[in-house]
C-alpha cells in the first residue's frame, strides 16, 4: 500500500519495480491526501484501487487519521509506504499500523527533520546530506532508520537542485529497502530497539 500527496514519482518507482517478480513485492492499492495528486492517474493507469481521503473533508485531524485508517486497512497491507505524503499520521494509525510503515526523508537523520531538509542543509554548509528510508514512529522523521545513500552538495546548488538530486538518489534506495523487507521481514535489534534489521 502507497500513500501519496504529489507526482508519485517514488510510486512510480514502486511499480516498476513490481514487475520483476524477483522484487518480491506488490502494490495493492494507493490512498492520497489530496484529489488533485497526479500520482492518482498512475496507480489508476496502473489498475490499482486509489482512493482520497482528504483532510478537510472530515471534522479534525483525528476524524482524518480514522477514515485514513480505515481506508489502509481494508486493503490488509503488509507493509505501508509513505511515498511522498505531505501529512503526518496520527496515533490511531500507527495503533493499527505501526511498525510497518515505511517513510523517505531528504536528509541524513537525524539531521534536519521536516518539510526544508534540503533548504536546511544548504543554510547550515554542509558538505554532504543525502536520502533516508526509515520506520514512521510518533515523531517527526524521527523513527529508526532502516537505510541511507550520501548525496555531496555542491558549491553553486539551490534548493531545487539540490532536491532533485536527493530524490534521484532516494528512489532506489525505496525500491531496494522495500524488497528486502518483503522477501525477508525485518526486526529490531535485541540490544537497540531503534536499531531494525534487514535481510
Amino acid at each position: 500500500m502507497v500513500l501519496v500527496s504529489g507526482t508519485g514519482t517514488n510510486l512510480g518507482a514502486l511499480l516498476e519495480a513490481s514487475a520483476d517478480g524477483r522484487w518480491g513485492a506488490a502494490v495493492v492499492g494507493v490512498v492520497s491526501d489530496r484529489a488533485d495528486a497526479p500520482a492518482l492517474q498512475r496507480a489508476r493507469d496502473a489498475g490499482l484501487p486509489a482512493e482520497v481521503v482528504a483532510l478537510r473533508d472530515h471534522p479534525d485531524r483525528a476524524a482524518w487519521d480514522a477514515a485514513l485508517t480505515e481506508a489502509v486497512v481494508a486493503l490488509a497491507p503488509d507493509l505501508v509506504v509513505l511515498a511522498g505524503f505531505m501529512r503526518l499520521v496520527g496515533p490511531t494509525f500507527l495503533g493499527r499500523l505501526g511498525g510497518r510503515v515505511v517513510n523517505t526523508h531528504p536528509a541524513l537523520s537525524p539531521s534536519f527533520p521536516g518539510t526544508r531538509a534540503p533548504a536546511d542543509a544548504l543554510a547550515y554548509g554542509v558538505k554532504v546530506t543525502g536520502a533516508t528510508v526509515l520506520l514512521v514512529d510518533e515523531g517527526v522523521d524521527t523513527g529508526a532508520v532502516l537505510a541511507q545513500v550520501t548525496v555531496p552538495v555542491h558549491d553553486d546548488d539551490d534548493v531545487e537542485a539540490l532536491h532533485e538530486r536527493i530524490k534521484s538518489a532516494e528512489r532506489p534506495l525505496l525500491v531496494d529497502v522495500v524488497g528486502r523487507m518483503a522477501r525477508g521481514g525485518w526486526s529490531t535489534s535485541p540490544d537497540n530497539p531503534r536499531k531494525v534489521l534487514l535481510p
